[in-house]
């Protein structure tokens, strides 16, 4: 039978800090439960072939927003990892801190541990930063942030056209002054994306303690009020991951309410719609998500100094 003390729900970037964190000590067993594949290949660890796994079914979930009622109907697409490290295998690897005053409104609306002064040291602790700002940056974290060569003169361009169309300019966007113009940071090591798989899950999982299990989560069990396990799908068969301690949801912003609803916590009309069994009526699970848009913007350039003639499949 399958157990552990923790069961964590996904090896996204989420889950692979989990299992990293709550196996360090060896007190405790952790299993990991991952319904995608491996991100062993070059269309996931070479950073210039970022853009070919988001359009990849075998690596990506393939959600879709409902129709914006703001952006005049469209459906947008929004990617989701479907592999070892999530969306950390499959995104563009930049690397951005959330901002100060976003965490500090989450503690204002009473969030307390949430301030940007309270997690700033996890930030610190997380980063092995190559550059940036002493005193805002971490080094000989597990996770590797650089920062590009930028020998070729668009980079300087680009951040001077920013200047002279009257925006501000910043040398460590991740640092005291997050607005700007500026070197953007890269998830990269020794020229390689370095996802949370890489820097969390692969090392937990050289632990006795740590043991991935792949499957699809379809809802936690929860008796007396309180989670004792998860029932996935595996090989075709139902089984179940009982959890002594724990279970920790981590399957991204969109699954984690999902299996929430599944499993009887939410809206509790919406579940009743369903025929699901209300656990807990909890209205905000499944509602308010907010996401960055991403816009992409093409210029022609005046010299033969682009990277487009090294970008063709060789």
């Amino acid at each position: 039978m399958l157990e552990a003390d923790f069961v964590i729900i996904g090896a996204g970037s989420a889950g692979s800090a989990m299992a990293y964190r709550l196996s360090e000590d060896g007190k405790y067993s952790v299993i990991v439960i991952e319904f995608g594949g491996s991100d062993i290949g070059p269309l996931i660890q070479m950073p210039s072939a970022l853009s070919i796994p988001l359009n990849m079914s075998l690596y990506d979930w393939g959600f879709a927003s409902e129709p914006e009622p703001h952006l005049g109907g469209r459906v947008l697409a929004t990617p989701r990892g479907k592999v070892i490290g999530g969306s950390s295998s499959i995104n563009g690897m930049v690397y951005v801190r959330g901002h100060a005053r976003d965490f500090d409104h989450w503690a204002e609306q009473g969030a307390a541990g949430w301030g940007f002064a309270d997690v700033l040291p996890y930030f610190k602790r997380m980063e092995d930063a190559n550059g940036g700002e002493n005193g805002w940056r971490g080094h000989g974290g597990p996770l590797t942030v650089q920062r590009g060569s930028r020998t070729n003169p668009l980079y300087g361009a680009f951040v001077e056209a920013g200047r002279q169309a009257g925006f501000e300019l910043t040398d460590d966007y991740n640092g005291a002054k997050q607005e700007g113009f500026g070197p953007m940071e890269q998830t990269i090591r020794g020229g390689r994306r370095w996802s949370a798989a890489s820097a969390y899950l692969r090392p937990a999982l050289r632990r006795k303690n740590v043991s991935l299990v792949k499957g699809f989560a379809r809802r936690v069990i929860v008796e007396n009020q309180r989670a004792t396990g998860v029932e996935i799908e595996t090989r075709k068969r139902i089984q179940v991951v009982k959890a002594r301690r724990e279970v920790i949801l981590a399957a991204s912003s969109i699954n984690s309410p999902k299996i929430l609803m599944l499993s009887g916590i939410g809206p509790a009309e919406h579940l009743r719609e369903y025929g699901i069994q209300v656990i807990a009526d909890r209205p905000g699970v499944g509602r308010n998500l907010q996401d960055h848009m991403e816009l992409y913007i093409q210029q022609e350039s005046t010299q033969p100094i682009t990277l487009n003639s090294v970008l063709n499949p060789f």
